[in-house]
């Protein structure tokens, strides 16, 4: 029998291509003819815009075209709601999604107003800079408070209050438990606004063809389905007619979710009218407005605890920032707002957000999608309250804590898959006692932490837990063949963005067929290779599309079982597949390759003998009924510059239980690459808009990224609890990474900084807002 690999500590098999420069991404894409686009973008977050004269600068060198609005026709209107509202009762909820190019009003800076194609991509920068769009400048919405007054200007005219939604969850009842608290703590609670930073920009590659009539694009989306399926209702195509590769993606991280950009109809459209293939590739300064973002919320939360530290009930009311439109309907905010009670067994919960226009660029989920919002809320709450009552924080959460018994457990909220927020599994304190052995808690709080006081020195620990909601709805597919020849395809309709989808579905099928993981070619994302499916998001490709993969190599599994009984005259009971090879066990000299099985289910002349469906192969769809939840702990060391007030962290650790676990490695690569944009979105990554709605920071000169020097050598470790809503017994971990990193530098610098009476409420925090906070509590003293 072949070596299990699923499980194993396996090295990817996409990253020799990789690593040599072999792998296709969509900027290599180069075609004959093919034509370069550039967009003319508003300078005015907020204004209406009175003519464009576009003129001149179609008279412009090696000019093709220049389109506006006008040239449009029917594709000037606005795009369509991807996620539709949630079925929660009483909520209000006003979609605005925006056009390909601006016609009346521009409602951030940097949104479209025209597009320009060029023979080369310099010519059709330069051409932009000859457009002339007269703005008639209005006043900007910019701070999120501020949106939500009942005077003052509207991003759009028919919306009032700016308000996109509102939308009231609870259980139990909090007044209740309030009333009867021994203490209730609260504080308003701030996350500013980020950007994802993937390492590959957005970029796409359409060409025409008039004879076949088919449209080919490249594009570096995370859904390249439902991107054919859209083009393809716009342009009165058959789907057939339509077909999206999404290749190589350099980091996809939610925004490249997004689909329907102005820039993904528009560059299709522009190679159809024109005859001739288009290209336009995102550079870094369109990226920080062109591309959508995320995190800014502002949250009055508050927390009633007895005098046993025990969590009697929370509310919670927040503010999200939308930005100019929301084509991604309210997965963000109802993230926030489903995540909040974390890993506690919190009966009484009341929140209710109010979803704002803003006159900022596009908000839609970023890794975390809202998650570490509620996080921080919840775990910042304790903090707070473990202070007032003299309790450790570490002991508090434990008491907190679901206990297994407890599970499933129904918080009876609506979640963005749009079913009852439930988690299917789950044990939480042996991942808390994990990290607290791990980065030795109590020795550290006994003998260390108070020597490095009595050397004045600033060093302080953290521990933090979080779930994450992975594995949703509503499905994906997947199709695994072998060939005559004996080789092994997979194909599948997700993408990938560097998760190993070509190492992890490979094991899975590997183990199915008995072969070796670097036999088995993988396909994903390519419409023409496989029809159905959402998408790359919510960490539920190893979730959902792994359970396809298992379900259609266990079908190929069977059928070549069969076929091979009869051929070897044998029972399937006493059949192994092993090497290639169906064969007796322990007669390794009765076998028949898993090519000449194929062949056999294939035959030219006579009777179908095993059965009408030819060819060894399979198709099968997993839709799982929910999601499935993750969850697990970090924890920190980490020391503040008493001068400088930048930080060293001196040890990290990550206590991760996202079910049973396909390959370790990959696994391991995902949780530090979370953990690596986590620390950015707590103490670095920041944009900073003024009050006209400018950016300020829009280079990496100034919108800082952490690099390798910041990000230190991580202690993971992992326990398992399966997931109980899917065969494989797998859960998410895409995210997990991120989600708890600001709640926990808020913990860890409090903890350092404990002799200055600071509160750490905002994120992303910095040296210089440490040193702002602390000369202002020390002012106040």
């Amino acid at each position: 029998m072949a070596t299990r690999s699923f499980g194993q500590r396996i090295r990817r098999n996409e990253d020799p291509d990789l690593l040599q420069g072999k792998a296709l991404f969509t900027d290599d894409i180069q075609l004959p003819g093919m034509l370069h686009a550039a967009f003319l973008r508003s300078d005015y977050a907020h204004g209406r815009l009175l003519a464009i004269d576009t003129e001149t600068a179609r008279q412009a060198p090696g000019v093709v075209a220049v389109y506006t609005a006008e040239d449009l026709g029917d594709l000037s209107r606005p795009g369509p709601l991807l996620v539709p509202p949630p079925p929660i009762p009483d909520m209000k909820f006003q979609s605005r999604c925006q056009v390909p190019l601006a016609y009346d009003k521009v409602r951030y800076a940097g949104e479209p107003i025209a597009m320009v194609v060029a023979e080369d991509r310099y010519l059709a920068e330069d051409a932009t800079a000859l457009i002339e769009a007269k703005i008639e400048p209005l006043t900007p919405v910019v701070d999120l408070e501020k949106a939500h007054q009942a005077v003052g200007p509207l991003v759009h005219d028919d919306v009032p209050f700016n308000q996109n939604a509102q939308v009231k969850q609870s259980k139990g009842n909090y007044r209740m438990v309030r009333d009867r608290a021994y203490r209730v703590v609260g504080r308003k609670f701030v996350y500013h606004h980020g950007a994802a930073c993937a390492l590959e920009n957005r970029g796409i590659v359409a060409q025409w063809d008039v004879r076949a009539t088919h449209l080919t694009i490249w594009d570096t989306t995370q859904a390249p389905i439902p991107i054919r399926s859209g083009l393809a209702a716009m342009f009165n195509l058959a789907e057939y007619q339509v077909r999206v590769i999404a290749p190589f993606i350099g980091g996809g991280f939610g925004p490249k979710i997004m689909m329907f950009y102005p820039e993904e109809i528009l560059i299709p459209w522009a190679a159809i009218r024109l005859e001739e293939p288009v290209k336009w590739i995102e550079d870094r300064h369109e990226n920080f407005s062109a591309t959508t973002q995320e995190r800014s919320q502002a949250h009055w939360a508050e927390m009633a605890v007895d005098q046993e530290g025990q969590i009697l009930g929370v509310k919670d009311t927040f503010l999200h920032d939308a930005g100019a439109y929301a084509p991604y309907g309210l997965t963000v905010p109802l993230n926030s707002q489903c995540t909040l009670p974390g890993c506690y067994d919190l009966e009484h919960y009341e929140s209710e957000f109010i979803s704002l226009y803003t006159n900022l660029p596009i908000v839609t989920p970023y890794r975390g999608a809202g998650r570490q919002h509620g996080i921080f809320v919840m775990e910042r709450l304790i903090d707070l309250a473990a202070r007032e009552l003299g309790l450790d924080p570490a002991e508090m959460r434990r008491r907190n804590l679901i206990p297994p018994a407890r599970f499933p457990y129904n918080h009876g909220l609506i979640y963005q898959d749009f079913e009852p927020l439930v988690y299917d599994s789950g044990n939480y304190e042996p991942c808390l006692d994990k990290a607290l052995e791990i980065i030795g808690y109590d020795h550290f709080i006994r003998h260390i932490q108070p020597r490095y006081r009595k050397e004045e020195r600033w060093v302080g620990i953290g521990v933090v837990t979080y779930v994450e909601g992975t594995g949703i709805g509503p499905y994906e597919g997947a199709h695994v063949g072998v060939e005559t020849s004996g080789r092994i395809h997979m194909a599948s309709g997700v993408g990938t963005q560097g998760q190993g989808h070509f190492t992890a579905f490979a094991q899975i099928v590997a183990d199915q067929l008995g072969v070796q993981p670097t036999d088995v070619k993988v396909t994903t994302g390519d419409t023409n290779l496989f029809h159905w499916g959402a998408g790359t998001f919510a960490s539920r490709g190893a979730v959902v599309a792994g359970n396809a993969v298992h379900k259609a190599a266990t079908e190929v599994r069977a059928k070549a079982l069969r076929i091979a009984s009869d051929l070897l005259e044998a029972r399937e009971t006493d059949l192994e597949l092993t090497n290639g090879f169906v064969q007796v066990q322990g007669t390794p000299s009765a076998r028949i390759s898993l090519g000449d099985i194929a062949a056999a289910s294939n035959p030219m002349r006579g009777v179908a003998k095993y059965g009408s469906t030819p060819g060894l192969e399979a198709t099968a769809y997993y839709g799982p009924a929910r999601g499935t939840t993750a969850n697990g702990v970090h924890a920190m060391i980490v020391e503040v510059d008493r001068d400088t007030y930048d930080l060293t962290i001196h040890k990290y650790v990550v206590v991760h239980d996202c079910g049973t676990v396909i390959n370790p490695l990959i696994l391991e690569g995902q949780i530090c690459g979370g953990v690596a944009q986590g620390i950015g979105n707590a103490f670095y990554e920041e944009l900073y808009f003024d009050d006209q709605g400018q950016l300020f920071n829009a280079s990496f000169m100034d919108y800082l990224l952490p690099t390798a020097t910041e990000i230190p050598n991580l202690e993971i470790h992992h326990l398992v609890t399966p997931a109980t809503e899917n065969p494989l017994g797998i859960k998410g971990a895409g995210e997990a990474g991120a989600i708890p990193v600001g709640a926990l530098f808020a913990q860890a610098i409090e903890n350092a900084m404990a002799d200055t009476g600071i509160e750490l409420l905002t994120i992303p925090l910095s040296p210089n807002s440490l040193f702002t906070l602390h000369a202002a509590v020390a002012s106040a003293q």
